[in-house]
């Protein structure tokens, strides 16, 4: 059964949805993987919010680009955490499917991570898990400290080597 949902409107949205799935995996966390368009099949979409919950789903992770009501709509019918990722776009760079997500209305709310920040989409929805998993929690530890070690090791390459070396 998959803790989380990734679904998003079309797969060109992939390469950053990817990111998410990568995370998750890489915490061992379970997930499904969906290409549903709110606007294109509204009946399958609304089916697949609507039993996301019997599903065993505890986080949805929504991508959107340009209109951007993926998200959205998930959180007005899935009862539980709705991560929204605003994709960029040829037309306003993003922007347009930030405002979209971010600005819901008063008890509809969507966690909304940067433009294409897939990564960061699959971490929050470790975090929310990991506050029921002390195991996930101690991996979401590791995970940290693994960032901090690589930090560390930079910034000695860069001091050995010089700049103009690095």
């Amino acid at each position: 059964m998959a803790q989380v949902s990734i679904v998003m409107g079309s797969d060109s949205d992939m390469p950053v949805m990817k990111k998410a799935a990568d995370i998750l995996d890489q915490l061992g966390i379970s997930f499904e993987m969906r290409i549903i368009s709110a606007h294109r099949e509204p009946d399958e979409f609304f089916e697949y919010a609507k039993t996301a919950e019997e599903r065993g789903v505890k986080v949805i992770i929504a991508g959107a680009g340009m209109a951007a009501h993926l998200p959205g709509m998930c959180a007005a019918i899935f009862p539980m955490p709705v991560i929204g990722i605003p994709m960029h776009t040829t037309s306003l760079g993003g922007r347009d499917s930030l405002y979209s997500i971010v600005q819901m209305p008063s008890g509809i709310p969507v966690a909304t991570v940067a433009i294409n920040g897939g990564a960061n989409a699959g971490l929050l929805a470790a975090k929310i898990l990991a506050t029921s998993d002390s195991s996930l929690l101690a991996k979401l530890k590791d995970y940290s400290e693994d960032m901090k070690n690589a930090v560390i090791e930079k910034d000695k390459r860069l001091n050995e080597v010089g700049y103009k070396n690095y």
